[in-house]
């Protein structure tokens, strides 16, 4: 290893419990709470975003987070319903002290609980169950992390930062197995927010670099997000102790249905010829804070690598004073609840090995004739 002076590592999960805790500790924080009315600090949810470094000498080398409030109405209430407006507590992570809390202006607490349960939403009453079975079972075979499905082949992988690796993609294709990919994974994502304003203008997230994308992944054995015949492979990260942790069913594989693959009619002779397209799912859900994000890797019939991510979660919130005008950075997504603009950037990284190691990259565009 070498030493690289100036530099942070990521965040690691003890931080943000540890964090959470000297805040509620502060007296100004709970200061800052009473004059919104909040006495209960139990009920309080801090969530830490690493901050960087914004030029001040004071900065200089330390680990610095900018945490966000939210308050809970009860201990099983949603968390992001109600974010507290104006308020910011800048930590040090290496100290684990409060160096500033700065509080714009009391804001009132939205008023709606906004809880996604089924005893607070409902559920459904206008759909009969569906069930995927496969008597046979799937149509692929997994030995250790070798996963063979159909003419692909691979190895499947997981690390902390990155989570899902797909490695040594090979397809049989005319009595040789011909080498697709030799890694392939998400490298990191960034999240930029739009909203120039104190609590907001900060929140630039890395949630693969900062936070750890694989460390953040869900063990699916509380809970299987995937549907038929599932093979799943546990993954194993570290936790901020170094000591190795096993996430249970961290990676779920599966097959689908995938509509049709190939299809003609001969109106001459009356015949219907059709080829339905199945897909191999390799995916992994990660959890990092408010968001989740799904990521899904489909190798297809016809030789099509696909990958897609699927974000869900709650949006990272904020308040806004009843009646005043909306602010222009973002739109009101509930009573005195701020949804600020924001996007999702991902970055794949794809160590392409088609046919052998001698690979090149051409980008190729259609442009009409004068």
């Amino acid at each position: 290893w070498e030493h690289v002076a100036g530099a942070q590592p990521a965040i690691v999960l003890d931080e943000f419990v540890e964090c959470e805790a000297a805040v509620r500790a502060d007296p100004r924080w709970q200061e800052a709470l009473r004059r919104r009315g909040v006495t209960d600090f139990s009920l309080a949810m801090v969530d830490s975003w690493s901050a960087g470094n914004f030029g001040f000498p004071e900065d200089e080398g330390r680990r610095l987070v900018r945490a966000l409030t939210w308050v809970r109405r009860h201990p099983g209430d949603n968390g992001y319903a109600r974010p507290v407006a104006n308020l910011l507590t800048v930590v040090d992570l290496n100290a684990m002290r409060v160096l500033a809390v700065e509080d714009g202006g009391v804001v009132p607490l939205p008023p709606e609980d906004g809880n996604y349960s089924v005893e607070a939403a409902g559920a459904r009453t206008d759909v009969r169950p569906i069930e995927i079975r496969q008597p046979e079972g799937p149509s692929f075979t997994l030995a250790g992390h070798e996963l063979a499905w159909q003419k692909w082949r691979m190895r499947i992988g997981f690390t902390p930062r990155e989570g899902l690796v797909l490695h040594t993609v090979a397809y049989a294709d005319g009595g040789r197995e011909r080498p697709i990919l030799y890694r392939a994974s998400i490298a990191d994502m960034v999240v930029p927010y739009g909203d120039p304003r104190p609590t907001y203008y900060h929140r630039n997230a890395f949630d693969v670099g900062e936070y750890g994308i694989g460390t953040l992944a869900n063990a699916l054995v509380n809970g299987c997000d995937c549907l038929g015949e599932i093979r799943y492979l546990d993954a194993v990260v570290n936790d901020g102790q170094g000591r190795a942790v096993t996430l249970p069913n961290a990676v779920c594989i599966h097959e689908e249905d995938a509509g049709i693959l190939w299809k003609h009619v001969d109106w001459r002779l009356g015949t219907t010829e059709v080829r339905r397209s199945r897909r191999l799912v390799v995916s992994s859900i990660s959890t990092v804070g408010n968001y989740e994000y799904g990521f899904y890797w489909y190798l297809y019939q016809d030789g099509t690598i696909q990958l897609e991510v699927k974000m869900t979660g709650v949006i990272s919130n904020g308040a806004e004073p009843p009646g005043g005008a909306p602010p222009r950075w973002g739109e009101m997504v509930a009573p005195g609840v701020y949804g600020p603009i924001h996007q999702h950037f991902f970055n794949a990284r794809l160590d392409m090995m088609v046919n052998g190691l001698d690979n090149s990259v051409y980008e190729v565009n259609t442009m009409a004739d004068p």
